[in-house]
């Protein structure tokens, strides 16, 4: 009896194993980082709803997908995945202006940074985005922007995510 439970033990463990190699991330920290993030929420500026946003996670927990719909008719969205060749999340937004931006980041304190740049039409401008987990069931989103390769930043937009109940 004692062989067929080492044996039990020994074939469980085996399959914890085959099944980390197939879905790696769904065994690796690093891919739950923006869980935070994930969800159905209202997105607020300045105290006024301006979009709706849902967080998805896909592909066996690789992907956290973004589909992003503000009141005026304008959508996006975004694709988040953690690269364990760089060491960085990445994001990648596509937009219905025709707008795509590219982002790279890591996470630390609560806090998603990424960096990157955004292509608007013939323009290139780099942007820094920070997600921020304030714990209470919101999410502040914070953008700032160069025009002029990163010696000058500003402001860009400055967003509240509110759970759904």
């Amino acid at each position: 009896m004692r062989g067929s439970r080492a044996l039990a033990a020994a074939v469980t463990c085996a399959a914890s194993i085959a099944a980390a190699a197939d879905f790696p991330c769904e065994s690796r920290p690093e891919s739950r980082q923006l869980d935070f993030w994930v969800g159905e929420w209202t997105v607020m500026s300045d105290g006024q709803a301006v979009a709706t946003s849902r967080i998805e996670k896909a592909a066996s927990g690789c992907l956290v997908l973004e589909n992003y719909t503000q009141m005026d008719g304008y959508s996006g969205k975004s694709i988040n995945f953690f690269d364990p060749f760089l060491g960085k999340w990445r994001q990648t937004w596509a937009d219905s202006a025709g707008n795509a931006s590219e982002f790279a980041g890591t996470y630390a304190d609560r806090q998603m940074r990424f960096e990157g740049e955004s292509h608007r039409g013939d323009k290139r401008v780099l942007r820094k985005m920070t997600f921020t987990d304030l714990g209470n069931g919101e999410v502040r989103q914070y953008s700032e922007l160069s025009r002029d390769d990163g010696k000058t930043w500003s402001p860009h937009y400055d967003l509240k995510y509110v759970r759904k109940k």
